[in-house]
């Protein structure tokens, strides 16, 4: 006889929420001091005992509880965050369900402890308890948490040892703090503080909060930036590309105060590096996007890490766009000449003659090394390269016409350019900073002329989705842009009939699905300018100043102004430094100068 259908207990159903809601003792953290955060706390308390699996305790400072309103806070679906569908559609508060005091209660010993202001004394509740017991506490709010799965020993088997469970609640605590720099924040383990960050409101003051919760090597190489636009604002700090990481632990994006991991805002910022990193580096951030609640579905998933925006696509371009120019403006500072070098005429005519010229910019006074140059004039020297000494100090030069690199004074084993500046001195990687300079112009001009289309001599059908070929259809414009000429054949079939020229000899097929499945996902695609710009890499490599290519002065100094003058000039398109400074301190200290 099948089973019945049945009511389930409420204490099952609070565990199985808790399932959803309460991975370990971080996820019990984060779910009260966002509490904390919408109760209007500004100092929050976090104390935590054995890895937070004995004890975990949130003390706030917030407008506490009313005595009548304790038990509904310890109840299922009882909040004061939200009382119609509208206030769903427009949430501002990081809690709204309701769910997460009752879940974390359902699987550990939990006591509340809240005293509003308008109360005498603070009252005191366990749930299960029949009633309130009057207590002393300032006003605000204490939870205490105790023996966490204590009645349900299968997921505490899944916890891992002390030590890591503690630094995923460190982690927790730093995002969260890192999110609110208005509210002080202190952490302490096993009776021992691990940190304490005071409240901020000015960008000083923040930057030396960021420091103390990120690290002090993040805020010295980070680029503090603000925009707005379309209803818009995103603001915070990104790291220069020379400040990468071999992981993605140092990437901190907020959607209105609420921190999330979202793939649409992941592939926003990778694709806003993608011309500045090494392949395998990930980028570090502390960033804030702020929209209309109403453009953003913040219930999503059950931890509210993921969020889904509802102009996907114009947010994907308001991130990649902002983080594309904050990185384009890293140039040395008070750069002469804005704007990078760029060519004169038509890029894929030229693409055709077995000889152009890379610097056929009128900007540009020295340095004529086209491709068509002979091999031997690129190949290592065999003999003693003498250093190129400048013929005029640059005593003789005011400070303020001194540019930001200054002057060449040397050269250095033919591979780097020395330049002294009101600062000190520089040191400048030839071969890597032309490689940009050249890149960065490729890009102009192909900008300023389009992608040059191919037919192909024999068009390739390509069997797809229905879904796929409909976007195929439908993106048309798209694709004409990007110089890719695609047909729908049937309902599952397309056809290709062109390709961008650079790219006639790719994995066309590929190509195709990698950008089908981007605009499916993202509602645009890069796939394509990213081959291009592969392509036009590798050319710009090939056509930059080769190590033990000596130099006139004239034309080291042509390459500094140029680098002064390029966007993204800090990297080569590989994500190696092309300039470093050495400031006159860094120089006296190499030589105990004044000890």
């Amino acid at each position: 006889m099948p089973n019945r259908i049945h009511a389930l207990p409420s204490l099952l159903v609070n565990q199985i929420a808790a399932g959803e809601v309460v991975e370990r003792p971080a996820s019990v953290v984060k779910e009260l001091v966002e509490n904390s955060l919408d109760a209007g706390a500004s100092k929050i308390d976090v104390e935590v005992m054995q890895g937070g699996v004995k004890t975990l305790r949130i003390t706030d400072n917030g407008h506490g509880l009313y005595a009548e309103d304790i038990p509904l806070a310890l109840s299922r679906h009882a909040t004061s965050k939200v009382g119609s569908l509208e206030d769903l559609e427009r949430i501002q508060s990081m809690g709204f369900r309701g769910e997460a005091l009752p879940s974390i209660a359902s699987v550990s010993r939990l006591m509340l402890t809240s005293r509003e202001q308008t109360e005498e004394h603070a009252w005191q509740a366990m749930p299960g308890a029949e009633e309130l017991k009057p207590a002393a506490h300032p006003v605000g709010t204490t939870i205490e948490v105790n023996d966490l799965f204590y009645n349900t020993p299968a997921r505490r088997k899944f916890l891992k040892t002390e030590k890591t469970e503690f630094s995923h609640i460190e982690q927790v605590v730093r995002r969260l703090a890192l999110a609110r720099p208005d509210v002080a924040f202190s952490l302490s383990h096993n009776g021992r503080q691990s940190f304490k960050a005071l409240a901020a409101n000015d960008r000083a003051s923040q930057e030396r909060r960021i420091s103390g919760l990120v690290g002090d090597a993040f805020i010295e190489n980070a680029l503090h930036f603000e925009h707005e636009a379309a209803g818009l604002k995103m603001y915070g700090w990104v790291a220069k590309p020379t400040f990468s990481r071999s992981q993605a632990d140092m990437q901190h994006f907020y959607v209105n105060g609420r921190m999330v991991r979202d793939k649409l805002v992941t592939h926003a910022v990778r694709q806003a590096f993608a011309d500045v990193l090494y392949h395998g580096r990930h980028p570090a951030y502390v960033v804030f996007l702020e929209l209309n609640p109403v453009l953003v579905d913040v219930n999503v998933h059950p931890t509210k890490h993921e969020v889904r925006f509802r102009e996907g696509r114009m947010v994907h371009d308001f991130i990649f766009r902002t983080l594309h120019q904050v990185l384009a403006d890293v140039r040395p500072e008070a750069a002469t000449a804005p704007g990078a070098t760029s060519f004169v005429g038509n890029l894929s005519a030229d693409m055709q003659s077995p000889s152009y010229n890379l610097n056929a910019s009128p900007q540009q006074s020295g340095l004529q090394l086209g491709v068509a140059e002979s091999l031997a004039r690129y190949e290592a020297s065999s003999q003693w390269q003498q250093p190129n000494m400048a013929s005029t100090p640059m005593s003789e030069h005011a400070d303020d016409e001194v540019p930001p690199l200054g002057f060449a004074i040397a050269q250095l084993h033919g591979v780097y350019v020395l330049a002294q500046n009101t600062d000190g001195l520089v040191l400048v990687d030839m071969h890597a900073a032309h490689e940009r300079i050249t890149y960065e112009a490729f890009k102009l001009a192909m900008d300023g002329d389009g992608i040059t289309s191919q037919p192909l001599l024999v068009p390739i059908s390509v069997s797809v989705s229905s879904r796929e070929a409909d976007l195929a259809e439908q993106q048309g414009e798209i694709f004409d842009q990007l110089g890719l000429q695609v047909d729908r054949l049937s309902d599952a079939n397309v056809v290709v009939r062109s390709v961008p020229a650079l790219l006639r000899n790719a994995d066309v097929e590929r190509l195709l699905r990698d950008v089908l499945s981007d605009l499916a996902m993202y509602g645009e695609s890069s796939r394509i300018r990213e081959s291009l710009n592969e392509v036009l890499g590798t050319m710009a490599c090939h056509g930059s100043v080769r190590a033990n290519r000596r130099l006139t002065i004239d034309e080291m100094n042509a390459l500094l102004r140029d680098i002064e003058r390029t966007e993204r000039a800090g990297q080569c398109n590989h994500g190696r430094p092309t300039w470093t400074q050495l400031s006159m301190t860094e120089l006296d200290k190499l030589f105990l100068r004044g000890r």
